[in-house]
């Protein structure tokens, strides 16, 4: 059984210089009471793995706002002027990556792959520096995997043993996220006793799931 922590609890949990995956599209999906507490704890220097930095003031969007990060991997940034603005300007390194190769990238750490072979991005700057490899007469680029040393995901329910739950396109980069990370820490909207979320709803197995931030008091 995992004991349910707080937010502020897990935010202290992460160390300056964290590599971060974050879960959410456009900010749905993301883990916001999280990336709240991280915002007001105020770490510096961290990598954040995303589909995107959201908008200003919503979602990961909070923490380009507040400086917290350094770096971002990402599919777009065009709905987050600040993101934009800190790179143009060199306060922030910003790694674009096309969306279907950012997700795989993911996946292939999550599953201990050594890289895999896509043909996106050939011919683009996206090729600059990458191994390119031929078969059957394609170029591919060989895309190397990613981890990190946090998953922060949101879940639509988990139960004690740390089972999780989505719903819809709010899961989008979550379950992938949670097996590429050394430590993995979700934000559920409600918890359930064990046993009240099928076997076969499980998107993302207990054995993954490190910390629950537990529902605020109300």
């Amino acid at each position: 059984m995992l004991h349910a922590i707080s937010s502020t609890q897990a935010a202290s949990l992460i160390p300056d210089g964290a590599v971060l995956m974050i879960g959410g599209f456009m900010g749905v999906g993301s883990p916001h009471r999280l990336i709240d507490a991280l915002v007001a704890r105020q770490p510096h220097g961290l990598t954040v793995i995303a589909n995107d930095t959201a908008r200003p003031g919503v979602g990961i969007g909070k923490l380009i706002d507040a400086g917290c990060v350094s770096r971002v991997i990402a599919s777009h940034i065009g709905t987050n002027p600040v993101t934009q603005k800190k790179m143009i300007d060199g306060e922030m390194q910003v790694d674009l990556v096309p969306q279907g190769t950012l997700a795989e990238q993911v996946r292939a750490g999550g599953a201990g792959l050594g890289g895999f072979l896509t043909p996106t991005g050939v011919g683009t700057v996206v090729a600059e520096g990458k191994q390119q490899i031929e078969v059957d007469g394609v170029t591919y680029l060989l895309e190397k995997p990613l981890r990190a040393d946090f998953a922060l995901i949101h879940a639509a329910q988990a139960d004690y043993s740390g089972n999780l739950t989505y719903q819809l396109t709010a899961t989008n980069f979550n379950p992938l996220m949670a097996l590429a990370a050394d430590c993995v820490i979700a934000e559920p909207n409600e918890i359930v006793p064990v046993g009240m979320i099928p076997p076969d709803a499980v998107r993302t197995p207990g054995i993954l799931v490190t910390h629950l931030l537990e529902r605020p008091k109300q």
